[in-house]
């Protein structure tokens, strides 16, 4: 069973030996191959949640938890309503639905108008992380088209969380690192080989110190 410290105020479970909470990460186009090199150096222990908005192709059925489970450690499985985070595991938002994060931990999906035409929108996911575990939050901007993740990366500094984002000279595409870098809301600008260390780093390394919502 996995043990949790819970947050008297909210109810918001938070995992022990762990600084950060939740990975939130937003990928698009190149985003399938960044995924799999970031989830396969990351260990098993992992004592953080992950959830990802990668842009699918809305009318057809995703076998991108099933690709990156191949090549990882830990735990992948396309989200479900009503799922609860759980630390060593990866949630993928589905196709053609909003992925959200509940103030009690657990997940919802949502069929709410398109953002900037995109449904899953990183935005939203990032905005709901940041209003549920501010500074225990980590946001990550992969390679991909568009601006999808600058608003959202506002939200998780604005709450105290961490930004995370691949260095444009390793992503295959650059409009999202780019435009989240923009923002000015940006703690680490990563090549797509130094990220997982410094996500184990953040949130495996601290936990002596613990962090307060």
């Amino acid at each position: 069973m996995t043990q949790m410290v819970e947050d008297a105020k909210n109810h918001l479970p938070h995992f022990n030996n762990a600084a950060f909470d939740i990975v939130a990460i937003a990928a698009s186009a190149g985003g399938l191959a960044a995924l799999i090199k970031l989830l396969s150096t990351l260990p098993q222990e992992f004592t953080a949640a992950i959830a990802i908005v990668q842009h699918l192709d809305p009318k057809h059925p995703s076998l991108m938890a099933e690709i990156l489970n191949r090549h990882t450690a830990l735990s992948v499985k396309q989200a479900q309503e009503g799922d609860c985070l759980t630390p060593g595991t990866t949630y993928i938002a589905p196709p053609n639905r909003h992925l959200l994060v509940n103030g009690d931990g657990t997940l919802s999906l949502s069929q709410s108008e398109s953002v900037h035409f995109l449904r899953p929108s990183a935005d939203l996911l990032f905005e709901s992380v940041a209003a549920t575990y501010k500074n225990r939050a980590i946001s990550l901007v992969l390679t991909g088209t568009g601006r999808d993740g600058a608003m959202g990366v506002k939200a998780i500094k604005k709450m105290g969380g961490i930004v995370i984002v691949q260095d444009i000279k390793t992503a295959e595409f650059s409009g999202m690192p780019s435009t989240a870098i923009q923002t000015g809301n940006v703690d680490f600008i990563l090549p797509l080989d130094k990220i997982s260390s410094t996500l184990v780093t953040l949130v495996m390394g601290e936990f002596d110190t613990p962090r307060r919502s």
